[in-house]
């Protein structure tokens, strides 16, 4: 519920994948369990429809994820009968948390966060402020966005190209660039 909550999230997805590994296989994270574990750890490190889904079951609340580039909304969760919703918005590589706020000078915790799952107006503001961003072009396409190899300058197109760069060379340092 607030900005703060990073090092708590990510703890209970690493806990969550440690005590199930049928679910959470090595095949399934793409890495070892263990590794994985470590890994979502790191505040440089976040997931994506994987960790939805575990904070989705483990605070009971469905959490639809709002894709700016799309404009697709993925509710995890939905249909297990989960009495409140958050809403999340994807720019392409990152998600931040969507909040109902009346007044921009108010505190953090007056602002509103959690809504009912049936509440189409809410899900209809949700799918404006990302229209509005999607208008604006605020989102990234990894698929084909310009990246810059920050050890050794080469230009590079998309996540593809960033990986096979990686696997290549060993440089794992990218910034996107316009």
């Amino acid at each position: 519920h607030t900005r703060t909550k990073a090092k708590e999230l990510r703890s209970i997805i690493a806990s969550a994948v440690l005590s199930d590994p049928a679910t959470y296989s090595d095949a399934f994270l793409g890495q070892p369990t263990a590794d994985y574990a470590k890994w979502i750890m790191h505040p440089d490190h976040w997931g994506g429809a994987i960790e939805l889904a575990i904070l989705s079951e483990h605070y009971r609340t469905e959490i639809a994820s709002v894709d700016i580039q799309t404009l697709r909304i993925d509710v995890y969760g939905q249909g297990r009968g989960y009495a409140q919703r958050v809403y999340v918005i994807y720019e392409g590589i990152h998600y931040d948390p969507m909040a109902l706020t009346f007044d921009q000078s108010l505190p953090e915790d007056l602002d509103v966060t959690i809504f009912a799952p049936d509440d189409k107006i809410v899900e209809s503001k949700a799918h404006a402020v990302a229209a509005e961003a999607k208008k604006r072009h605020q989102f990234t396409d990894t698929a084909k966005f310009d990246l810059r190899c920050l050890v050794c300058q080469e230009g590079l197109v998309g996540a593809k190209g960033a990986t096979a760069h990686a696997k290549a060379t060993g440089h794992s340092n990218f910034a996107e660039y316009r």
